[in-house]
């Protein structure tokens, strides 16, 4: 049940981030476009908006999203690894190899959760939440702001800790299920999701030109014989 609502959480918040930040991408660029047309009353107006903050906004969404999107993809087995050598191993050797790349891959996202954890901590989350709390700041460094927005970088920055731990969850989870089924996640890089692929049935030829989609050959029948031309009355 709580794998299942993290899923969602994980999935629902990439696809806001991308389509958020797509749509404000495209706002700024026609107001800029539009305020440059001469157009009585709809230009002033225009030029009254402040899109200033777009971009800032969108590379910190774009960021977000890299770094969840980068924990979906070990989930969902999207990520590209080269495993030619590993498959050519005896079943035990490969589930070994494969094992201590998991490992490897938690133990690095650990770390660096850990490391980006500490910056955002003392990058002012710190005096945010003693602050929140009532909590004497004494000298704590209130941390500092975006140019744009004006936000916290703590809290940009939290993507960091965030998204490594989620990511070295999905490699532990990965991991347990590899060791209980022997099977990993896999995607298929050829395969749109949404859209199911017609699967033509064995006895049917999907070259044949006999249908009334391509051009039809109508001086010959389908074995070769020259087909007789009808006499005019």
């Amino acid at each position: 049940m709580l794998n299942k609502a993290l899923n969602h959480f994980e999935e629902l918040l990439v696809t806001f981030l991308i389509g958020g930040a797509t749509l404000i991408i495209f706002t700024a660029v026609a107001h800029r476009y539009l305020a440059g047309l001469a157009i009585p009353g709809v230009q002033d107006w225009l030029l009254t908006l402040n899109f200033g903050w777009a971009q800032e906004l969108t590379i910190i969404m774009f960021v977000w999203m890299a770094k969840f999107g980068a924990a979906y993809g070990v989930r969902t087995g999207i990520h590209v690894g080269v495993d030619v050598m590993i498959n050519q191993l005896s079943d035990s050797k490969r589930s070994k190899f494969i094992i201590f790349g998991l490992l490897a891959g938690a133990s690095f996202t650990a770390i660096v959760g850990s490391l980006g954890a500490h910056f955002v901590w003392e990058n002012g989350a710190k005096f945010a939440i003693y602050t929140a709390l009532g909590i004497s700041t004494g000298d704590l460094y209130a941390g500092p702001t975006t140019p744009d927005l004006e936000w916290p970088t703590w809290i940009v920055y939290s993507a960091i800790p965030l998204g490594s731990y989620l990511m070295c969850f999905r490699f532990l989870q990965v991991m347990a299920i590899f060791m209980r089924t022997g099977e990993l996640p896999h995607h298929e890089h050829g395969h749109v999701e949404g859209i199911e692929e017609e699967r033509v049935p064995v006895d049917v030829n999907p070259y044949s030109m006999d249908d009334d989609l391509h051009p039809q050959d109508l001086k010959h029948y389908p074995d070769g014989t020259t087909k007789p031309t009808e006499k005019k009355k």
